[in-house]
């Protein structure tokens, strides 16, 4: 029977995927640094990456839960790695898991489509600019500037945590693997009774 809480295996699936984006999350950095001197905050077209664990996890998992502990996990992750932002990257991961976290909820955790799997990554994306908020440097920019880059950051983490996630998802599923660690129906179950 399909299980409504989180397993074990749930649970170490999710930790499995974070760490792997643990360390792209860490790998992501020097490229938003050589992204930044070009200006326009062309860098925050690839910020989005940083969001993707809990739309990967979310979307072969599908459970409650699953988008904010990848999205915390991958974090701790790239902290315990020596994080270019110390402990805040722990707090922003807190944050951009909730806002993916949201948007799944707002759906039932039933929807596992590519606009839920965009909407999540805007979820995530205000979740990053709460912490930028609680930072207080937002208020820093002149509103043009601001808005480029809060255009910059949705539009790249739409393409990167919505899009790409999605299309990275399907194409496990066309292999099969997904279905190695998602929970079996009641009709899966009364197949093999035949």
């Amino acid at each position: 029977m399909k299980k409504k809480g989180l397993t074990l295996t749930d649970i170490l699936v999710t930790v499995v995927i974070a760490i792997i984006f643990a360390v792209i999350y860490k790998l992501w950095g020097p490229l938003y640094y050589a992204l930044k001197p070009f200006g326009l905050h062309l860098e925050q077209a690839v910020y989005g990456m940083w969001f993707m664990a809990a739309t990967v996890a979310f979307l072969i998992i599908r459970k409650p839960g699953v988008a904010l502990l990848a999205e915390v996990a991958a974090a701790s992750g790239e902290l315990v790695m020596g994080a270019e932002w110390g402990l805040e990257t722990l707090v922003y991961g807190v944050f951009q898991g909730l806002g993916a976290e949201l948007i799944f909820l707002i759906f039932a955790y039933k929807s596992y489509s590519l606009f839920v799997t965009s909407l999540a990554a805007i979820g995530a994306t205000a979740g990053s600019f709460v912490m930028d908020t609680i930072r207080g440097y937002i208020f820093d920019y002149e509103l043009w500037n601001l808005l480029l880059l809060i255009g910059m950051r949705t539009v790249g983490s739409i393409i990167i945590v919505g899009v790409c996630a999605y299309y990275l998802v399907k194409a496990l599923e066309s292999t099969g693997v997904t279905e190695l660690v998602r929970s079996s129906s009641k009709e899966d179950y009364d197949a093999l009774n035949k």
